[in-house]
């Protein structure tokens, strides 16, 4: 079975429809291509780095987009230079293809930059919660009135 049924959570639940196009596009994106490899690192408690493979792509083939909380980024090949055609390159290991690889973001993730080093692309993200949606303590406030205890009897009434 490849498919998930959210129909038992449609019948009691208004909203979610959200949560089934997120499954339904992780089970998509796992059954894409593989193309460029990537790892996704925890390196703080609210901070990820999305490291990815672009060996023979410079800053000018790649282009890194976020859209609503949907993070694209797409490699654009290189034309092959006249030189490596001239049968200079005896074998092409070295992927240079076009790509695309889009991953999709949890809410209030923004990307800090990106940089790329030695063929691989990093890409900065970190979660930025509004302070209107932490929790927040509610200070709890006792009533201005004094409290007479019953043991203490009113002077005003001894007479």
């Amino acid at each position: 079975m490849n498919a998930l049924d959210f129909s038992p959570l449609f019948r009691s639940a208004i909203g979610f429809d959200r949560m089934a196009r997120l499954a339904e596009s992780a089970r998509a994106a796992a059954d894409g291509p593989s193309y460029p490899p990537y790892n996704i690192e925890k390196t703080a408690e609210d901070s990820y780095v999305l490291t990815m493979a672009v060996a023979g792509f410079g800053p000018d083939d790649i282009e890194v987009t976020a859209h609503d909380n949907t993070l694209t980024i797409a490699g654009k090949a290189a034309p092959a230079s006249t030189a490596q055609d001239n049968g200079r390159v005896l074998y092409r290991g070295i992927a240079g293809r076009a790509f695309e690889r889009r991953f999709v973001l949890a809410d209030h993730i923004v990307i800090e930059g990106a940089q790329l080093e030695h063929g691989l692309l990093h890409v900065a993200l970190k979660r930025q919660v509004p302070e209107a949606l932490k929790p927040r303590r509610i200070e709890i406030q006792a009533p201005k009135t004094q409290r007479v205890l019953e043991n203490e009897a009113p002077q005003a009434r001894a007479a």
